[in-house]
């Protein structure tokens, strides 16, 4: 029988921790939380590899050394509402539910969401709600947000997912720039975001959020 307590201990010591990652919060989170009951059983006994986790579809669960650095840069606190696009089945919606008060997490097919939702139950997830919806459009009946995620690549953000952004909240985007892309970190002053430099890393385009094509006659 595969200990996988014993594996989440290994992916923090040789995945999170040498990454710079130290704060307590995001340590406990991804000890805890059992990423292999949020991936497909056939992908179960690679859940722990420190790569991103292909599931099909150009759709992947971020490798941990990625989601966990950008968990480090947001800051996330216990009384945070976070978006979280794109969460596939739930497991970076869990690891973020236990540092925030709560998390939507938005994911484009019904069946998907609602096993989403028995996963992130049995994980005692409890202040995680999955709806179903466009990624590309957000979630603005729950919002607006002090922070939002989204799990994949874009090479183009829609005005629309930053008008859910509360004032002073925190948005992390993976832009996509080549086969190598870049995470930063924006901060929304007087309606604007501001974006910082966070860290290389990679992934699919998340569906809706490509790079528009231009119009030519």
């Amino acid at each position: 029988m595969t200990d996988y307590a014993a594996r989440r201990t290994t992916m923090v010591d040789t995945q999170i921790r040498p990454s710079d990652v130290t704060k307590f919060p995001i340590i406990d989170a991804m000890l805890r939380v059992p990423r292999e009951s949020f991936v497909p059983a056939r992908l179960r006994e690679a859940a722990y590899l420190g790569e991103n986790l292909d599931l099909g579809d150009g759709r992947v669960i971020l490798e941990p050394r990625t989601l966990a650095k950008i968990l480090d840069a947001l800051g996330i606190e216990g009384d945070d509402l976070v978006l979280d696009i794109g969460p596939m089945q739930g497991y970076s919606a869990a690891v973020i539910a236990r540092m925030a008060e709560a998390v939507v997490g938005l994911e484009e097919d019904a069946v998907l969401v609602e096993e989403a939702q028995r996963l992130l139950v049995e994980a005692g997830a409890d202040n995680v709600v999955m709806i179903a919806g466009r990624l590309a459009d957000g979630a603005p009946d729950h919002g607006p947000y002090d922070v939002i995620v989204l799990e994949g690549a874009v090479e183009n953000l829609p005005e629309v997912i930053i008008d859910q952004l509360k004032e002073g909240g925190r948005i992390a985007c993976l832009f996509s720039e080549g086969p190598l892309g870049v995470v930063r970190i924006g901060y929304k002053i007087d309606g604007q975001v501001t974006w910082r430099h966070g860290f290389n890393a990679g992934a699919p385009v998340l569906p809706g959020f490509e790079k528009q094509a231009a119009f030519t006659l």
